[in-house]
């Protein structure tokens, strides 16, 4: 009788929400803003690097101050990066368990696809298998520092240079951010849609700020490396 109790409950309305195709997109909608938030914030202090090291190593020795005395060195950061770590775990695993949900659907011999919607799909899921790989080897590179052979800590700017001066890390970063462009293109016009604001009346105002957003990110990036590899960052 016990056992048939435990198994007739009801779950938990989170655990109702992950579980329904609904739910996954929307949390792959809210995470995904999370991180464009984050990749907005990003960018505009990556971009210090043009106005020389000093600049550019103080805002690296401010972000471990930030919130001091009322938080301890360092404790920002370490919740920032929590908070996305969380939001990138999210966001994969619905990603993935929602692609598999397609797979499953879909009867094998069923060759009437949307090509729009195809390359759409297979944009957003090779995008992401090349951003959850540069976020290892970005991580190793420029937060431990364990990939980049020239790397002094405490010094930002040299590090930035430093990985710029290879070829491997300029075609790995560029790559990326080529890939991070087509994901938040159309990762927004999904988000936009998962959260109500797809409205037909303002179906090209959202397509001219997913386009508008991703040749933002991609080329503001991208700028970095490029400003490394023709001395105007050096």
């Amino acid at each position: 009788m016990a056992l048939a109790t435990r198994t007739d409950r009801k779950p938990s309305l989170p655990r109702s929400v992950w579980r329904s195709t609904v739910g996954k997109k929307a949390v792959m909608a809210v995470t995904g803003l999370i991180m464009l938030a984050y990749l907005c914030a990003h960018l505009l202090g990556n971009l210090k690097i043009f106005f020389g090291p000093e600049e550019f190593n103080e805002y690296g020795r401010w972000l471990r101050h930030v919130g001091e005395p009322f938080l301890h060195r360092e404790w920002f950061l370490w919740l920032a990066r929590v908070v996305l770590v969380a939001a990138v775990v999210l966001h994969a695993v619905a990603a993935y368990q929602l692609s598999r949900r397609d797979l499953a659907a879909r009867p094998s011999k069923y060759v009437h696809q949307r090509q729009r919607a195809s390359y759409a799909t297979r944009t957003m899921r090779w995008g992401g298998v090349i951003l959850g790989l540069f976020i290892v080897w970005h991580i190793l590179d420029l937060t431990t520092l364990t990939v980049n052979e020239n790397a002094q800590h405490g010094h930002p700017y040299e590090n930035v240079v430093a990985t710029f001066s290879t070829w491997y890390g300029n075609t790995i970063y560029i790559t990326a951010m080529v890939a991070l462009g087509f994901h938040v293109r159309h990762g927004f016009w999904s988000a936009a849609q998962t959260l109500g604001a797809g409205h037909p009346r303002r179906e090209r105002a959202l397509k001219l700020v997913a386009n508008g957003l991703a040749a933002l990110m991609t080329c503001g990036f991208i700028s970095i490396p490029v400003g490394v590899m023709t001395g105007v960052v050096n």
